[in-house]
Formats: structure tokens, C-alpha cells, sequence
């Protein structure tokens, strides 16, 4: 049985959505597409990464892109653009970086430019766990055909005061995200519907996702 979510003195959830900032992640190489900017590869008529800001900006309060290619095609969508602080696509935990560097808010959940079908309740389902564990991130997962538990770790919210620990990882080489999460109190959500994160990783991938959006 699902926990009832923590509640404000006010009746309001343990975390508003105003206090999140979401961060679709869009800074990779795509070298398994070709080398393409895979947040602007098109799928039903639009650029890959607008699905995720349409999906994602009603979860949130505020919204921002970690791009390292064609600034001005993201910056045209209206939201605020950063790339990685640290050069040579280093992976998903720079871009997070520049996601802490840049919120405002006491949380920041992330999300993959590739990902259009993610749950519409993930940032809610996410906020309510971190606050019911104490947890500082919160991490998706869902459960594979054979029962096995698949974590999805670019899918995650935590605490911006972790910026501090994430950059002391970075500088000291370490670009695995496991093995940044696991030096933090992580809960970890599990979602049914394992579709909803298939990723493109290829551009037969990019195809397979149309029939499953409509």
C-alpha cells in the first residue's frame, strides 16, 4: 500500500511543484544516431526535445535545457539553455551540473531528450517519495518482463544543495552516475509502465517510438 504524501500545515504537498526546476538533458553526442543532435531529430512533427519540455513544464515551476550544440535552435523554444560546464561531452552528471549550477529552486529533477513517453505524474511521484523517506535524490525504475528491477537513473529528482558533493565527484574523475547516487540517500520509485522510458538510441529506435506516442 502506497503511502498518503506528506502534507504542509496548509494541506499542501512536502514539496510544490514551484519548487522544482525541471532539466531535459539534451547535451549528448548521439553516437549511436549518426552524430546528430538527437534533441532536434524530428518525431510527430516536432524536434525530439519539445516533446520533453511540453511533458515536463506542467510538473514543474521552471524549466531549463542542458545543450552543447545548435544553442540558438534550443534557446528558440523559449526556455533557458546551459551547456556542460566541463568540455569533451563528459556524460549525463555534467549536464546535471549545469542543471544545480543554474536552478533557482531547492529541487531539480531531470529527464533525457530522448524519452517523449515518460510518465505524466513522474515529478509528483518522485517529490512524494523523497519527502516521505527523508531522501536527498529519487531515482525512477521499473520492473522488467522477467521481474527484475531496472533503474533509470536520468530520471531522478534531488536536493540542489548537492551540487557541492557532484562537483568534488566530477573533479576527481568520476563520471559513473551510480556511483554518485549511491553516496546520497536514494529511494528508489518503481513505475509500471516500462514503455513510457523507452529511449531512442538509434534512428530505428526514433521510428519504433511513432505507433507508441499516438
Amino acid at each position: 500500500m502506497t503511502s498518503a504524501p506528506r502534507l504542509r500545515p496548509n494541506g499542501a504537498p512536502a514539496i510544490a511543484r514551484e519548487d522544482i526546476t525541471g532539466l531535459v538533458l539534451a547535451g549528448g553526442r548521439g553516437s549511436r544516431m549518426g552524430g546528430v543532435d538527437k534533441g532536434l531529430q524530428p518525431h510527430l512533427g516536432m524536434p525530439l526535445v519539445m516533446h520533453a519540455l511540453l511533458r515536463l513544464t506542467p510538473q514543474v515551476g521552471a524549466m531549463l535545457v542542458n545543450a552543447n550544440r545548435n544553442l540558438a535552435a534550443y534557446e528558440a523554444m523559449g526556455v533557458p539553455v546551459w551547456p556542460d560546464p566541463l568540455p569533451d561531452y563528459p556524460g549525463p552528471l555534467v549536464g546535471l551540473l549545469a542543471g544545480l549550477e543554474h536552478a533557482t529552486t531547492p529541487y531539480l529533477v531531470t529527464v533525457p531528450c530522448d524519452t517523449p513517453n515518460f510518465p505524466t505524474d513522474l515529478v509528483a511521484r518522485l517529490a512524494e517519495a523523497l519527502a516521505r523517506e527523508d531522501a536527498e535524490i529519487a531515482m525512477a525504475a521499473t520492473r522488467e518482463p522477467d521481474g527484475a528491477l531496472q533503474l533509470q537513473p536520468v530520471f531522478c529528482l534531488l536536493h540542489t544543495t548537492l551540487i557541492e558533493s557532484l562537483t568534488a565527484f566530477l573533479q576527481a574523475g568520476e563520471r559513473k552516475i551510480d556511483r554518485w547516487t549511491a553516496r546520497h540517500r536514494c529511494v528508489q520509485v518503481v513505475f509500471d509502465d516500462a514503455l513510457a522510458f523507452f529511449n531512442a538510441n538509434t534512428s530505428d529506435e526514433l521510428r519504433t517510438l511513432e505507433p507508441r506516442a499516438r
